[in-house]
Parts: structure tokens; sequence; C-alpha cells
């Protein structure tokens, strides 16, 4: 079985609703993976969830490794991304921050 490209035209217009976040809560079942997008600001100790995607897990899969492709491309021209370790002990798996 040969799998076919589809192209697909995507329309991006003024419209569009942009969201800035730095927390992302994910969490899944068997047939889906949900991510919250929150923000979280200095000095307040409340995120709202301002954004909900919910993704098949293939779908998840396929948004992990084009980010891993993104983020690899982006180092290579703009260099090493660090990442500090949490104040709180919390692993970066456990925290699910943006």
């Amino acid at each position: 079985m040969t799998t076919e490209r589809k192209h697909i035209d995507i329309e991006l217009d003024g419209n569009a609703p942009e969201l800035y976040s730095n927390l992302v809560i994910i969490s899944h079942s068997a047939s889906e993976f949900v991510l919250d997008f929150a923000t979280v600001l200095p000095g307040i100790s409340k995120a709202k969830v301002k954004s909900r995607v919910i993704l098949a897990p293939e779908h998840a899969k396929r948004l992990l490794l084009s980010l891993q492709e993104n983020v690899a491309r982006y180092e290579a021209t703009m260099g090493k991304i660090s990442l500090k370790q949490p104040n709180n002990g919390q692993s970066f798996n456990n925290m699910g921050e943006a």
C-alpha cells in the first residue's frame, strides 16, 4: 500500500486568535491527548487555562516529531536552548511547562 501525501492549502487571516502560553498541562487517555495552555504571571499563584487542544494519539506523536525537528533547526541557527532546573525540585517531565 502506498501512502500519498495530500497538499492542504491553509489560510491564515488576521482574525485567528493569538495566545501566549508559558505553561502547558498535558494529560491523556487511551484515545486522546489533551494540551491545556495557560499563562503564569510573576507573583500570581493562579493560572487560568486559555486554550485546550485535543489530539488523537497519532497526531500527538506527529506533533512531537515536528517539534523535535523544528527545535533542532532552531538550535542549529540560533544556538542551544538551555533549560533552567525548576526551583521546586520537580523534573521537567512532571511540570508540563512550556
